[in-house]
């Protein structure tokens, strides 16, 4: 009995035992099958590898969540959110809610607070040739990317709302399948703008041409779908499809098979930036030249010439461009942006050949004081330019270019009277030099006239400065001569050319303080400005010198993030003091209202409504929000860099 029971009591221990390995291989088997599941899930591929290979513009943001987790931390949000703009940042909140926010979740029957959250992973906009060529009923495809990652099932509740709200509206809408992914398809009109929106877009009247029968208006079409956790948007199946396809195992050719992007992405795309954007400028532009022209319409003549896209085109340089690409990182040092536009040197024509800076130093001349607030400094050579911009006009047409030597003969014949042996030609345009400099200081007073003329210097250098200036001064008299100029003033040695400027008036604005151009000639350089003092100080500088603006603290090395200034185009702007004056202007232009100048005018009123600047606090208490920034810009046999770099205010470490 022993035995037996021995024997049984070992049975029974294997069988827990395999039971026990069983439930441990299940269980192992579920976590893999789960883990499986979710790295299926969330593993959306990045859009250069879902975009179709024709595509002529995209922006994308790879992380949203990390990108809102760094945004967080920026002095743009801290600014925001600190305690003394409270008063502004409430009053913004509660008329962007009244007039907009509320008004369009009545209009669409959703909370907007409910898509908030959604993006997580990737936010892609693109614009896809999709058989466009510039002639035809096609147009390029629209694309929208968003990848919901964990919260695929918010976005799912969050499109059937929408579905159930179209529906309710009385839509059209119909479903169609591409590769087992479902899609809804919504007929879009003009008239389906919600009115909480018909506000910020301006209305455009239908116009008839004459002996022209009118152009039915196709209307529009908006594609919603879900793919796992990713939201898929466009204006056509057709723009779609090649997405879905790459998400669902097609071989298609994707926008990281395209050589130019594929260039492009290892130069300008590493290192895991927050957003980067790519614009395919060969197909937008050479498809544009290849346009055919307008037929003239006798029963509707103009005395204006059809522009001649191809020409314009052309000559400008704009078709011997490959691609522009933009980088943004952010991180505990600052702020960067990347920016490249790929201009073959052996393809550059019109206005690239024009910009294409000398390598020479861009660095802040010693005699540029450090209390400017702005800097910038080009070396591009003058003959160069000269010639390049005379080529282009004739391309384009050569009465252009007949046009501009009309009007250098104008001047001469002008200056002559006084000056028989003057000649622009000579006197002013073989006299450039390599060297073009502006720099400017803070306002000098509060009024609205002062703060929104800071003075500043204009300076080019000139083989002979003297013939330069005198040139200069010439040209200004013939295009501001209502007023006869005052002989040249005698300072330091140097001539100072005086010419009086017409003064601009606005209806109910008081009048304004009489101005001048003031220009002289210095150490190679002709400086050129509206306020006499800049001018005296630059003259003195010679003998009595400022303390330089490249000695001011960080300058050197924020300049070494962007390449240092040998490059042949430096720029420095003291954002601290800037954002001063323009506290400041927008604050007094709130309270006075002068003459019907508001700021940010280019916005709809409906938006500017939204702002009351005179709600903003004294500038010194949020002041520590902000620092300095540089860029700089150099050319390559392949194209243009430029690179901007804002460190991060020390206040704020």
């Amino acid at each position: 009995m022993d035995g037996e029971r021995g024997s049984g009591s070992i049975q029974t221990t294997r069988r827990v035992k395999r039971a026990g390995e069983n439930l441990m291989k299940k269980l192992l088997a579920a976590l893999l099958s789960l883990t499986f599941a979710v790295s299926v899930c969330a593993a959306i591929p990045p859009a250069e590898n879902l975009l179709p290979s024709d595509t002529l513009f995209f922006f994308t943001a790879p992380d949203c969540a990390a990108w809102r987790a760094v945004a967080h931390q920026s002095p743009q949000w801290l600014l925001w959110s600190d305690p003394a703009m409270k008063p502004f940042r409430d009053n913004f909140a509660a008329k962007l809610n009244a007039s907009f926010v509320a008004p369009l979740e009545r209009d669409l029957g959703v909370k907007l607070a409910d898509f908030e959250s959604l993006p997580q992973g990737q936010f892609t906009l693109a614009v896809t040739q999709n058989g466009w060529n510039g002639t035809g009923d096609k147009s390029p495809g629209i694309l929208l990317l968003l990848d919901a990652k964990d919260k695929s099932n918010l976005l799912t509740t969050n499109l059937d709302a929408l579905k159930e709200k179209w529906a309710a509206d009385g839509k059209p809408i119909h479903t169609e399948t591409v590769r087992g992914i479902e899609f809804s398809i919504v007929p879009l009109s003009s008239n389906d703008i919600p009115a909480s929106l018909a506000g910020f877009f301006p209305a455009h009247e239908p116009v008839q041409e004459l002996g022209k029968e009118p152009t039915p208006q196709k209307p529009g079409e908006l594609i919603v779908g879900q793919y796992e956790s990713l939201l898929i948007a466009g204006n056509s199946l057709a723009a779609v499809e090649p997405v879905v396809a790459r998400l669902t195992g097609g071989a298609v050719p994707t926008l990281s098979d395209n050589a130019a992007f594929a260039t492009d992405k290892i130069s300008q795309f590493h290192g895991a930036p927050l957003y980067y954007a790519w614009f395919n400028a060969q197909t937008v532009f050479n498809t544009l030249a290849q346009m055919p022209e307008t037929p003239p319409n006798p029963e509707a003549p103009t005395v204006f010439p059809e522009p001649q896209w191809d020409k314009i085109l052309n000559a400008t340089g704009l078709t011997g461009l490959k691609s522009v690409s933009l980088a943004y990182r952010e991180n505990h040092d600052g702020a960067e942006v990347d920016v490249f536009v790929a201009a073959p040197e052996s393809a550059r024509r019109g206005i690239f050949k024009m910009m294409a800076v000398v390598p020479e130093s861009a660095a802040p001349p010693m005699f540029v004081p450090a209390d400017v607030v702005k800097f910038w400094r080009w070396r591009v050579d003058g003959q160069d330019a000269w010639a390049a911009l005379q080529k282009m006009l004739a391309e384009i047409s050569p009465s252009a270019l007949n046009g501009l030597n009309s009007t250098l003969d104008m001047v001469n014949a002008s200056a002559q009277q006084q000056d028989p042996n003057f000649d622009v030609r000579r006197n002013l345009i073989a006299n450039l030099g390599d060297d073009w400099i502006s720099y400017q200081k803070a306002p000098t007073g509060t009024s609205l006239e002062d703060l929104s003329r800071a003075p500043s210097l204009f300076l080019f250098s000139a083989v002979n400065a003297d013939e330069a200036a005198l040139a200069v001064k010439n040209i200004a008299s013939l295009m501001f001569g209502r007023q006869k100029a005052p002989e040249p003033r005698d300072f330091l040695g140097k001539k100072i050319y005086t010419i009086p400027l017409p003064s601009p008036h606005l209806a109910d604005a008081p009048a304004v303080t009489t101005r001048a151009l003031y220009c002289a000639a210095s150490d190679g350089y002709v400086a050129l400005t509206t306020d006499n003092a800049m001018l005296d100080e630059f003259l003195r500088s010679g003998e009595k010198p400022p303390k330089p603006l490249a000695q001011v603290p960080g300058l050197i090395d924020a300049a070494a993030r962007v390449g240092g200034t040998g490059s042949g185009l430096f720029e420095y702007e003291n954002q601290r003091e800037t954002m001063r004056t323009m506290f400041k202007l927008f604050q007094d232009l709130s309270a006075n209202n002068m003459g019907g100048v508001t700021p940010m005018p280019g916005l709809p009123a409906a938006v500017r409504d939204w702002f009351d600047f005179s709600l903003l606090p004294d500038y010194d208490q949020i002041s520590k929000y902000f620092s300095f920034s540089v860029y700089s810009g150099s050319a390559t046999v392949e194209g243009f860099s430029f690179k901007f770099f804002v460190p991060r205010p020390p206040q704020l470490n």
